[in-house]
């Protein structure tokens, strides 16, 4: 299990909050969430109550403050911590239902245009592991946690287009 500190000031300062465990909503425990220290494990904050709104991955290391983990504002609802697993397979598909060309993933991938010549991703099964789906290459942009399962549908988090930039697997290095 992992466990990170909240902190509602920036510079790990002010009332704090110790998190070991996932919690549906964090906001009876402090009121905002100014930085974070991130003592083990892998963890995703979410913006809204109910694990809605902007999602945050963070591993173990110092978030000052809330741009460093390229948060939006300062408003942490639900934290989830991240299994760890040894393994990270899955297979992507350029239209939904499974549909279109596919292609494999068993690492990290930085830009998906360079590596699979595509801009875009309308269905996948997670076969193995956790991943982080980012918008932008180079692990930019809005940011959704895919859990081990099938994805019929992109929008299946409220995803605003099909438009996928990078992956990456959660491993927790530490």
């Amino acid at each position: 299990m992992g466990k990170i500190t909240i902190y509602e000031d920036r510079g790990f300062q002010g009332r704090r909050y110790e998190c070991s465990s996932d919690h549906s909503n964090l906001q009876p425990c402090f009121s905002r969430c100014n930085s974070i220290r991130g003592d083990s494990g892998c963890w995703m904050l979410y913006e809204r109550s109910n694990y809605l709104g902007c999602q945050y991955f963070l591993q173990r290391g110092d978030y000052p403050d809330y741009q460093q983990w390229m948060g939006l504002n300062d408003s942490v609802r639900p934290c989830h911590t991240i299994p760890y697993t040894s393994s990270h397979r899955i297979k992507l598909y350029e239209r939904h239902g499974y549909g279109g060309l596919v292609s494999k993933l068993t690492e990290n991938c930085s830009c998906m245009h360079d590596h699979f010549q595509l801009n875009e991703l309308h269905s996948l099964h997670m076969l193995e592991g956790w991943w982080v789906l980012y918008e932008m290459p180079n692990y930019q942009g809005w940011q959704y946690l895919l859990r081990p399962g099938d994805y019929r549908s992109y929008h299946y988090q409220g995803g605003l287009d099909a438009k996928v930039g990078s992956l990456r697997c959660v491993i927790d290095l530490y």
